[in-house]
């Protein structure tokens, strides 16, 4: 009798809950109903609106180029006077020709570890070398194998590539991406001169330069522009490397934005100068890029492989 009696308590239980009246909405539960609709609505919205292809939450979004739209004949030539006391990679041999062949030796390896084609040189602080180190760098990767290369001289405070490469350095870097020029108008490349050699003449004419400009104290604001990163997206599918030389990391973050749109970065530092420390808050500097190592400049001490520079100039 007790289960059965139970059982009935239980049905009866059952009913009064099927005959409960549902619970009056009220104004608050009406404000987060619509709070929540509007919140679909907007998510919605949002992603119609999105582009068509997918990204990734705080990933910028990159605005297309079309890499027709840089026409390299129009590019104009212009006189230079390359000298082989600030360009050492210039010569035929000799230690500093083996050692920036060492260095582009070690770029090649990088890259057929991942994609390199823009390279950013930089240092900690200035007088560094970091100007010496790119252009020299620019002009070895020019010697192989007919390489097509733009150098540009991404310091737009203290611009000096053009001193290096004896140019002009107007319009430059600066010009562009304050929107007063094109990118042909920016870029230039050597004229024959008196003296030019064959090996010179050979890596000038694989080398297009742009220079600094002046951006004075808006180089912080232009080194953030977009239309730095349109430049390479629209020069990148025409040569086979791109060195970008920029303002030291420590005193400006002028670097730091320009790195943003390069492959990777080389940090330089002078023998016997630079400090640890400095050299560490340069490279913390720059970790959300792609560090591929420190190219250390002005070393006096002969390698111990000094003897064989020459070696094929021997004759029997």
């Amino acid at each position: 009798m007790s289960r059965i009696y139970e059982a009935l308590q239980k049905a009866e239980s059952d009913r009064k809950l099927d005959r409960r009246e549902p619970e009056p909405r009220t104004p608050e539960a009406s404000v987060k109903s619509a709070i929540y609709a509007t919140a679909v609505a907007t998510a919605e919205e949002d992603q119609a609106s999105a582009p068509a292809e997918a990204r990734s939450y705080g990933e910028p979004y990159v605005t297309p180029v079309d890499p027709n739209a840089l026409d390299l004949s129009r590019i104009p030539v212009r006189p230079w006077a390359l000298s082989l006391e600030q360009l050492p990679s210039l010569l035929e041999r000799g230690p500093a020709v083996e050692q920036f062949r060492s260095l582009r030796s070690r770029i090649f390896e990088l890259r057929d570890i991942s994609p390199l084609k823009t390279i950013m040189v930089t240092s900690g602080v200035p007088q560094e070398g970091k100007s010496f180190i790119s252009t020299n760098l620019a002009m070895s990767l020019a010697r192989h194998k007919n390489s097509k290369v733009l150098l540009i001289d991404g310091d737009m405070r203290r611009y000096t590539l053009h001193q290096l490469l004896g140019c002009e350095s107007h319009p430059g870097l600066a010009d562009y991406l304050g929107g007063k020029t094109s990118v042909t108008e920016v870029m230039q490349r050597s004229d024959s001169f008196e003296g030019m050699t064959p090996g010179t003449a050979a890596i000038a004419q694989n080398l297009t330069f742009i220079a600094g400009g002046n951006g004075g104290d808006k180089a912080a604001d232009l080194s953030g522009s977009p239309r730095f990163g349109e430049l390479i997206r629209l020069a990148a599918p025409h040569f086979d490397w791109i060195i970008v030389d920029s303002s030291p990391v420590l005193p400006v973050s002028d670097a730091v934005n320009l790195a943003r749109s390069c492959d990777g970065v080389l940090l330089v530092a002078r023998s016997g100068e630079t400090k640890f420390p400095i050299a560490q808050r340069a490279q913390s500097e720059l970790k959300a890029s792609n560090i591929l190592g420190f190219v250390l400049n002005a070393v006096h001490e002969q390698p111990q492989v000094g003897s064989y520079y020459g070696y094929d100039a021997a004759k029997p």
